[in-house]
Parts: C-alpha cells; sequence; structure tokens
C-alpha cells in the first residue's frame, strides 16, 4: 500500500541518517521488489550506494561515542545518599544504561528504596535528557514496528501468490498471459511491457488493461530503466 512504501522510504531515510546504509538499502530494495518503477525509491537507492563510499562521518561519530560514554558513566560518580547508593548496588545497578533498562516500579519494589531515594536517581537522569526505563521503551518500540512491518510483508506476499485470474482479464489479455506462463501476480510484475507486446496479438488495449488492474492493487510491471 502506498502508506507502507512511505513508511519504509522514511524508514530508509531515517538508517542512512544514522550511516546505517545497509538497513537503509533493504527497506528499498524491500519498496522496488513490489514497486520496481518507483521513482523516490530509486533515486534513493542510488543515493544509498554513493553515500556507501563517501568519508568517514566523523561528527557522527562523535554524538555517538559521546552517548556512549554518558551511558557508561558509573552510579559512584554521582552525589547520592547511602541508602539509594547500596540500593542500587545489591540490584547491581551499576552503570547511567543499568537505569534506563528498569523501571520505576521495579526500584521502589526493592526493599529500602522508596520515594526520596527515587527523586534523587531522576533528578540525575533529567539532567542528561535521559530517563528511567528508556532503553525498554526503545526496545518495545523496535519490536512493534518489527512486528508490524513483517505482518504488513506477509501481506504483500500473499497478494504477489494470488492467481492472475483474480484479474477479471479479458480473453486475449489472459491468453497472452498463458503463451507468458504467467500464472500468479509476482510471475507478472517481473515482466516488462515489451515482453508483453511481443506476444503476437497483444496489442497496447491490452497492455493497458493489464497495467490498470494491477495498479488498483498497488502493483506495476518491471521497468528496465
Amino acid at each position: 500500500s502506498p502508506v507502507y512504501v512511505s513508511a519504509l522510504i522514511n524508514l530508509a531515510v531515517l538508517y542512512e541518517d544514522g550511516g546505517e546504509f545497509d538497513k537503509a538499502a533493504q527497506c528499498i530494495d524491500k519498496v522496488l521488489k513490489y514497486h520496481p518503477n518507483h521513482q523516490r525509491a530509486i533515486l534513493f537507492k542510488k543515493d544509498i550506494d554513493s553515500s556507501k563510499t563517501m568519508f568517514y562521518d566523523e561528527e557522527k561519530e562523535k554524538k555517538r561515542t559521546r552517548k556512549s560514554q554518558i551511558l557508561e558513566t558509573p552510579i559512584s560518580d554521582f552525589e547520592l545518599s547511602v541508602r539509594s547508593r547500596n540500593c542500587l548496588k545489591k540490584m547491581n545497578i551499576e552503570t547511567i544504561n543499568d537505569l534506563l533498562n528498569i523501571t520505576e516500579a521495579e526500584l521502589l519494589s526493592y526493599k529500602n528504596f522508596g520515594e526520596t531515594s527515587l527523586r534523587e536517581i531522576k533528578i540525575i537522569l533529567e539532567a542528561k535528557g535521559l530517563r528511567l526505563g528508556m532503553a525498554l521503551e526503545e526496545k518495545q518500540l523496535a519490536s512493534a514496528e518489527v512486528s508490524d512491518q513483517s505482518a504488513t510483508e506477509d501481506e504483500d506476499e500473499k497478494l504477489v501468490s494470488k492467481s492472475v485470474g483474480d484479474l477479471q482479464l479479458s480473453v486475449r489479455a489472459r491468453k497472452c498471459l498463458q503463451k507468458l506462463n504467467i500464472r500468479i501476480l509476482g510471475d507478472l510484475t517481473r515482466r516488462t511491457e515489451a515482453e508483453l507486446l511481443g506476444v503476437k496479438n497483444f496489442g497496447v488495449t491490452s497492455l493497458n488493461e493489464i497495467k490498470k488492474a494491477i495498479g488498483n492493487i498497488g502493483l506495476s510491471l518491471r521497468s528496465l530503466d
């Protein structure tokens, strides 16, 4: 669907911005698999390939390094009450990153850890633009996005696996597809206009009929461009 295509392209943009060019390319490849003529995807694919050969982005690496240093900062570097420090130690919470992987409820459920200790920790994290359970939320969100994407991919696979008979084409158009041994929509989207027009008695009218039929369900013929 158009929404799914846009989502994949937007995700590819995010991956490219983060320097994850292989993941960006995978997103665009999925778009081109079902929409081989999608111009924006084709152009973006070229941009990604070019980006792989560009100079190393030192600034982005510095940002990643700074973030990593913050997450690895030991809890012992901060001024906490003895009670808070002891509780965190018993819970094996040693770094800022550990705090991002635990929730307020989990901390409060621990013996001798109360609201005062919770406030101490929240102040430290807020000063760095972070919060308790932040990493857990990001993991859950990423997992949900992957699940949604997988579900959509399954729907697309089902679509291209459908019989061309479902298109309700004219007799002449159906005979052309039979001669080319095109049985499912996936077979059809891998063919070009030239291949179809090369079949005897198959003309522009039949070609337009097929293009309109598959266009109505978000598919297209393969392009040689």
